[in-house]
């Protein structure tokens, strides 16, 4: 009996424990900053006649009734908020501000190259190169799926380049030859001849390698 109770002790410590590693996880996840297309919508409680609706410009920049110009790129909603509250009050007399967010983009992978359905594709939650590859359709005959390259950026202006081997992943002791995604990743399946690649680059030379496409659900 006492064996058993030892036993079951254990087992709800280690339940408990995992559950407060998921909660932990879920309070690490990053807030969404603003991008440019984001549309939010500024609403003044005292002097609505300052309300607006604006789209974050591709410069990452607002331009605001009060305040004027403003860079909202890669700011959350309240930083946002205490920014704009800050500026604002010295024309109004302790602006009460609420910011909504009416339209957002949603996050996506790119994979282009040597797959059969090339484009952007909706992100989900791990998501893994090799799979994104399967989304896009697989790879042509024509692919080199011993070199993948994953580009991600850093910043505004670098990305890093990681070169994947996908042949043959379909072994639990080749699954660390895989590489799981974050929003915003692009994948380039390259063709069995390709000239070599920097591991950094400049982030606007991205275009080179991949063209704009729609959004597959």
């Amino acid at each position: 009996m006492t064996k058993a109770l030892i036993i079951l002790a254990v087992a709800v410590s280690l339940i408990e424990l995992a559950s407060a590693r998921a909660d932990d996880q879920l309070h690490q996840r990053p807030r969404y900053t603003l991008h440019t297309g984001d549309v939010i919508y500024l609403a003044y409680r005292f002097t609505p006649e300052f309300n607006q609706t604006v789209t974050v410009q591709p410069d990452g920049f607002i331009d605001l009734n009060i305040v004027g110009n403003l860079k909202a790129g890669g700011l959350t909603v309240e930083e946002l908020q205490n920014q704009i509250v800050s500026l604002a009050s010295s024309r109004l007399n302790h602006p009460d501000l609420t910011i909504t967010l009416k339209e957002f983009q949603h996050p996506y992978v790119v994979v282009a190259g040597e797959v059969t359905n090339p484009g952007k594709f909706d992100f989900r939650e791990n998501t893994t190169a090799l799979q994104a590859v399967m989304l896009a359709g697989g790879f042509k005959d024509s692919a080199r799926d011993t070199r993948v390259l994953l580009f991600r950026r850093i910043n505004g202006d670098m990305a890093e380049v990681r070169q994947l081997n996908l042949h043959n992943v379909n072994k639990t002791s080749d699954l660390e030859r895989d590489s799981e995604l974050q929003p915003g990743d692009m994948l380039l399946v390259t063709r069995n001849k390709m000239e070599h690649m920097s591991r950094f680059m400049k982030a606007s030379n991205l275009g080179l390698y991949f063209n704009p496409f729609p959004v597959v659900p």
